[in-house]
């Protein structure tokens, strides 16, 4: 028996989810925070203390920087459970997200800009899956607090999240105005990121040494020394590759912001290709299992797209947010970086709601049709936001409770997908794939955000309601084929429901 099902410190769990419950809260606290003012640190002038790149430009280093997040976790899962367990993997990568911040926080320009996207892409891919795995850890298989336990957890990533965009743009306001003489000072900001991340840390070694269990210690699946000389081998030959391909850009004048994002968009693209034909090609894979991976690829594409679309509201609807909206409500003023505390907000009031339905609805739709009303969800929140300038033109500023319909929207089409999506890909995994399955989940976000990276290009003021309708409507048209395939994706499903 686990001694943790008699642990029930923790509002009746386990003492050890408070060490994780408040390391991913600061984590998540110094990540959003970071990005609530990133975007506009990179395309503010010079003289307001920003980067003074252009506003296409900045759009789309973020959507690239989600994107790559995302597939970094593919390297910390196999960090952990090859190399170093996950209790060392998830302290190396928070001491890198805090590098990453301490750097941003310099005044060093563009260089320190992307030595801080590196350090904390890499950071987060370490820590961010294996902090969920250690929270599994702390209960036995048939322990029926581990649902409660995950939903305190999850609590936990969404109060971290939901603090951040207030705190870390009121720092950068504070400090800009009142020492620095500017209208921001994006670097105190980022300071603020980086303490925050430092509190989880501290929080993360001094519980993690009397509460989490001493298996999160030793990887799950240690690498023999020949296997591991062999991975470090092929390791050098992309950094190789790389450099190699990197220098014939720069050779011919090519090697820019612009064309790097679009070889990271190629390579975010290609590997769920990459994936999908491993698996269904493999001879681990049988008959049934070859069928449930076929069902996953319009899932996978639907999750993609619904992604790209929720993942945008730090980059076109914060856009949107600068330049479009009316920031205040009566004598109550705020910053634009302060609407991305909705996501978190919504998700916190809508996941107790679904939970009851899903609970209560005894003839539910199949997790295909979920995924089918999901997009038109998204869809709508993308055509809501033309409606304004359908309606008053695009030149002056509109309420900001257009925002707030448009995240409310797309925030039921993350309860309709995202715990969906995460429960459906465990059961439609095939044996010899369970865990990178797993990673095709992250990579579909991944995937997205890449994609998006290329289409900000078109967003601006001028072309705002033709963005959203276009990006709306194929969101929409691409539901109304998933509910026409609904019936053989559940076939090809073979019994998983």
């Amino acid at each position: 028996m686990n001694k943790n099902n008699a642990d029930t410190a923790f509002f009746g769990q386990p003492k050890g989810l408070s060490t994780l419950f408040f390391t991913e809260m600061w984590e998540r606290f110094s990540y959003y925070g970071m990005r609530a003012i990133l975007l506009f640190y990179m395309y503010y002038a010079i003289s307001k203390g920003g980067l003074g790149m252009s506003q296409v430009t900045a759009a789309s280093i973020m959507s690239i920087y989600g994107s790559l997040v995302y597939l970094s976790t593919l390297v910390g899962g196999w960090l952990s459970d090859r190399v170093w367990g996950s209790r060392k993997t998830v302290f190396y990568g928070g001491v890198l997200i805090m590098l990453g911040h301490i750097v941003l926080a310099l005044p060093a320009g563009e260089t320190a800009l992307y030595i801080s996207i590196a350090l904390i892409v890499v950071g987060t891919g370490l820590l961010k899956p294996n902090v969920s795995d250690m929270v599994g850890g702390l209960y036995d298989l048939e322990d029926r607090r581990r649902e409660a336990g995950f939903s305190i957890f999850v609590f936990g990533i969404n109060l971290g999240s939901f603090l951040a965009p207030w705190l870390v743009p009121w720092a950068a306001q504070v400090f800009g105005f009142h020492i620095f003489g500017n209208e921001m000072n994006f670097h105190a900001g980022f300071s603020l990121a980086a303490i925050g991340m430092f509190f989880g840390l501290v929080q993360y070694v001094l519980g993690g040494k009397k509460y989490l269990s001493t298996n999160s210690l030793t990887p799950s699946d240690p690498i023999d020394k020949g296997d591991l000389l062999n991975i470090i081998k092929w390791v050098v030959i992309g950094v190789v590759v790389i450099a190699f391909v990197l220098g014939i850009m720069a050779s011919v004048g090519q090697l820019n912001v612009d064309n790097v994002i679009t070889l990271l968009t190629i390579l975010a693209i290609a590997l769920p290709i990459y994936y999908f034909v491993a698996m269904l090609r493999s001879s681990k894979v049988d008959k049934v299992e070859r069928s449930r991976v076929k069902a996953y690829i319009p899932l996978f594409f639907a999750a993609a797209i619904f992604w790209g679309i929720e993942e945008s509201g730090s980059v076109v609807l914060a856009i949107f947010a600068a330049q479009r909206t009316v920031l205040h409500i009566g004598s109550w003023h705020f910053a634009a970086a302060n609407f991305q505390s909705l996501n978190p907000l919504f998700i916190m009031i809508l996941t107790p709601v679904f939970v009851a339905l899903w609970d209560k609805w005894k003839k539910q739709p199949s997790a295909p049709e979920k995924f089918a009303t999901g997009l038109v969800f998204a869809g709508l929140s993308y055509m809501w936001m033309a409606l304004p300038g359908i309606l008053f033109g695009t030149s002056g500023r509109v309420s900001p409770f257009w925002l707030v319909g448009s995240w409310f929207l797309v925030e039921i089409a993350e309860m309709l997908i995202s715990p969906i999506g995460l429960s459906i890909t465990t059961k439609l995994a095939p044996n010899a794939f369970r865990s990178q399955m797993m990673s095709m989940w992250f990579m579909a976000d991944a995937t997205g955000q890449a994609i998006n990276a290329q289409i900000v290009k078109f967003y601006s003021t001028g072309t705002e309601v033709q963005y959203f309708m276009a990006v709306g409507v194929v969101s929409v048209v691409f539901a109304i084929i998933m509910f026409f395939l609904v019936k053989k994706i559940n076939i090809l499903m073979e019994g998983v429901k």
